[in-house]
């Protein structure tokens, strides 16, 4: 019975573990977005942290850019959604980690820099959330969505991004928008992998059990 219930409770924690074991946290600030029905792309906003990693000030540990796909509810002056990837295929979005310097080399093992550190994409509808009043002459919207890719090893990973966007009428009207802040989640493994992974451990104790009490 012991050795059943150590099997259980390894199965329920498998899954919590490896996904807390697995989180990257990264950072990013200022650059500029261009807006447009087509979608959004941002150009060179500064990498400033990734997990314990702070950039040295008036330095960038990289850049990160990405690009959405087209506009599909909702106006870019009032908010709505743009579309994203699938699990399997971008569909014409990306989004884009790159490290440089001494930093880089450090974590991926590379001589030269600057190296990709996570490729990935969006997944699913990505918000565009009006944050200020709309009769404001200083605007600001909030980009969020799923994303997913591999890092530099290879792994395969899937978090969030949140991009605080700051623009006025004017620049708004010709396309124009920055990025104040980004806040990003990457994790890996799947939870729900793992979770399948937890439900077979759990199997094979009830059949353990199961010879135990038949003995």
């Amino acid at each position: 019975m012991r050795r059943v219930l150590v099997l259980a409770l390894l199965a329920l924690a498998l899954p919590i573990a490896a996904w807390a074991d697995g989180i990257d946290t990264f950072t990013n600030e200022f650059g500029s977005i261009a807006i447009s029905s087509a979608g959004i792309t941002s150009s060179q906003s500064q990498l400033e942290t990734w997990g314990s990693t702070v950039a040295t000030p008036n330095h960038a540990l990289g850049s990160v850019t990405f690009t959405t796909g087209s506009l599909a509810t909702g106006s870019i002056r009032y908010g709505g959604t743009f579309n994203g990837g699938t699990t399997t295929a971008a569909d014409g979005t990306s989004f884009v980690v790159v490290g440089i310097g001494q930093w880089a080399k450090s974590l991926t093992g590379s001589k030269t820099t600057p190296v990709t550190i996570f490729n990935g994409w969006f997944v699913g509808p990505i918000q565009w959330t009006l944050t200020s009043a709309p009769g404001k002459k200083n605007l600001t919207y909030v980009l969020s969505g799923n994303i997913m890719g591999y890092l530099w090893n290879g792994r395969e990973v899937s978090g969030t991004t949140t991009q605080d966007i700051y623009t006025v009428n004017g620049q708004l009207a010709a396309g124009i928008g920055h990025i104040k802040m980004g806040q990003n989640i990457l994790g890996s493994p799947e939870p729900g992998t793992l979770g399948l992974l937890g439900t077979g451990l759990v199997f094979i104790a009830g059949i353990f059990r199961r010879k135990l009490l038949g003995t």
